[in-house]
């Protein structure tokens, strides 16, 4: 049976058949007492990009747009290892980054780790940096 974003939602109650850990469990799977077993460990309680695309597309439906936007970038992170996401999140406080510095992780985003609305989201923040002065402009250290 095919996905309906209309009709699937709430998909762990209406469809949890499309819902699964990062290591494959079904929702069914995972108790107290799969936990005490040692049968699932934090890295299952993560959600998949899959199952963060499918709530985008419920958000979309429902006409919550920038939900939407923002779980399909949740979708793009979900493989991107904690440290990346910590680093490129202290990159994007202000006075951190030059504007290269913000494009190269940009660039990285769309590239290497496959997140290119990421990407975009990292150059429009760099652009509104900029416009308010926000950015470090000179190469010595983050603040």
């Amino acid at each position: 049976m095919a996905f309906d974003p209309a009709s699937d939602y709430p998909l762990g109650a209406r469809r949890p058949d499309l819902v699964r850990t990062p290591s494959g469990l079904a929702l069914d799977e995972l108790s107290l007492d799969a936990v005490v077993d040692g049968l699932v460990d934090a890295h299952d309680l993560r959600a998949t990009p899959e199952t963060l695309r499918r709530q985008s597309a419920v958000a979309l439906t429902a006409g919550r747009t920038r939900l939407a936007d923002n779980l399909a970038r949740a979708a793009e992170l979900a493989t991107v290892p904690s440290e990346t996401i910590l680093e490129i999140y202290t990159a994007l406080r202000p006075h951190r980054s030059t504007a290269a510095e913000l494009e190269a992780w940009a660039a990285r985003l769309e590239t290497e780790l496959g997140a290119p609305r990421c990407a975009e989201f990292v150059r429009e923040a760099a652009a509104a940096c900029a416009a308010r002065g926000l950015l470090r402009v000179d190469e010595r250290a983050p603040v």
